[in-house]
């Protein structure tokens, strides 16, 4: 089987996978919620879609991920802004997509476009050198210490030890998205081992949630969830390795 028709069934699994997981989870909230609620689950299943869609097209190298994803975040912001104004936390979150990852949608569409994707081809994607690889451990490191000590300060849900496990669970998928998402944008390869981080620090933080209250259904949707992310992720790694090397640049 040669790359092209792999990816193409790996994206097929990808996409059902996630759309039955989708499914479930809106069905458990479904239900019981009223009629302004199922509005929201059904606007915010839909987000969470095209956000499968944008991560099936990046790991591809297809231009047409940033369509999906400026859905995908914007829909993310608004639900978020929306859980602020109801009384609760979501505000940071809003203002992060709003003010970040929607800019960054145009901004990867523009760099995708000057490397010569269109919408039938791949980005010629390329790779972080010696120096810019240890200024993006730097800056996740930095970022990942700044970001603790803020959220630490704020979040008093988390227990009050000398290392907040929670608050870490937190800092480590939001650095590794934040990078992730420049290195997307301007079509690095290293781009997916911050997606791959988000994807183990995610599934981490669900799981601990699991075993802290074993009937959270939610949970364990989002460690399936998080899983077929990790798979996708760990598909974009293979891709990409062959779409950066020097003869494919």
């Amino acid at each position: 089987m040669d790359n092209k028709t792999f990816n193409k069934y790996f994206s097929v699994f990808i996409m059902v996978g996630m759309t039955v997981v989708t499914i479930l989870a809106t069905a458990l909230k479904f239900v019981p919620a009223d009629t302004e609620a199922r509005w929201l689950l059904i606007f915010a299943a839909f987000g969470s879609l095209m956000g499968v869609a944008a991560t099936v097209a990046s790991a591809s190298g297809k231009i047409i991920t940033f369509l999906f994803g400026l859905i995908d975040v914007s829909i993310y912001g608004a639900m978020c802004l929306i859980n602020w104004k109801n009384g609760s936390s979501g505000l940071g979150n809003a203002v992060l997509h709003f003010l970040y990852f929607v800019p960054m949608q145009f901004v990867g569409f523009f760099q995708w476009r000057h490397r010569g994707n269109t919408a039938e081809g791949s980005v010629k994607a390329r790779r972080l050198n010696g120096k810019q690889r240890w200024l993006a451990a730097l800056l996740f490191l930095a970022g990942s210490v700044v970001a603790y000590f803020i959220i630490a300060r704020f979040d008093k849900s988390a227990a009050d030890t000398f290392i907040k496990t929670a608050v870490v669970l937190d800092v480590l998928p939001l650095i590794c998205n934040i990078i992730g998402q420049l290195l997307m944008s301007t079509a690095y390869m290293e781009q997916w081992i911050f997606w791959i981080g988000v994807n183990v620090f995610s599934i981490t933080m669900w799981a601990v949630t699991l075993k802290g209250d074993p009937g959270s259904s939610y949970a364990l949707i989002y460690i399936i969830k998080y899983s077929f992310y990790l798979l996708n992720s760990l598909n974009g790694l293979r891709n990409w390795l062959r779409l950066s090397r020097p003869a494919a640049c």
